[in-house]
């Protein structure tokens, strides 16, 4: 669980990364096109150490139509077995590659979060007037664009999140964001098959 002091105008960062907010994380089913949840795989062991969650084996469900995938850590073949930790970042999950069910258009750009504790602490960094940093530096919100931390775009960015907020409570693959459907720029080209 996040937790953020937010007293009035002020707003101050914990510092946490971003990782800290793939808990759960709503993704665009790969069968059906509704939402689905990416989370922790069932029946783990506590987390002994907080980097752990790059390698956490991770679950994708739909409620829609009752598709599951597993994902677990790469591994790598030329370092000796390492394991390969997830980028973070973007419009599509860490883990499974999923288009994010979050995700609209916002001050020309594409807003985005995993999901609502994601939403809270973006909201109450955008709305304060006031921001300080008590954590490190590359925090999730030390890192955010430009374009969400401008004055200007305040009113925006806070309507987008409400937007996404109530995407939330919409899972049917009919209410499926526009913003989450595949964009020119991330086609994989497929091979021809020829005869």
């Amino acid at each position: 669980m996040v937790t953020n002091d937010v007293r009035g105008e002020r707003f101050f960062d914990p510092g946490r990364s971003l990782i800290a907010y793939t808990d759960l994380v709503y993704v665009v089913c790969p069968a059906c096109g509704g939402q689905a949840a990416v989370v922790p795989r069932p029946g783990l062991p506590a987390l002994r150490y907080y980097s752990e969650l790059w390698f956490r084996p991770r679950r994708l469900v739909c409620s829609q139509c009752g598709a599951n995938r597993d994902w677990v850590t790469p591994q790598t073949q030329s370092s000796g077995g390492a394991l390969i930790g997830v980028a973070l970042g973007g419009p599509k999950d860490p883990f499974f590659g999923r288009p994010l069910w979050l995700q609209t258009p916002c001050c020309g750009q594409l807003l985005w979060a995993y999901n609502a504790s994601h939403l809270d602490v973006l909201q109450s960094y955008v709305a304060a007037d006031v921001r300080e940093r008590v954590g490190a530096a590359s925090s999730m919100l030390g890192r955010l664009p430009a374009w969400i931390k401008k004055a200007n775009h305040r009113t925006e960015v806070l309507r987008s999140i409400d937007r996404l907020r109530g995407q939330i409570r919409r899972p049917a693959a009919d209410d499926r964001p526009a913003a989450s459907y595949e964009r020119p720029e991330e086609r994989v080209p497929r091979p021809s098959h020829e005869s």
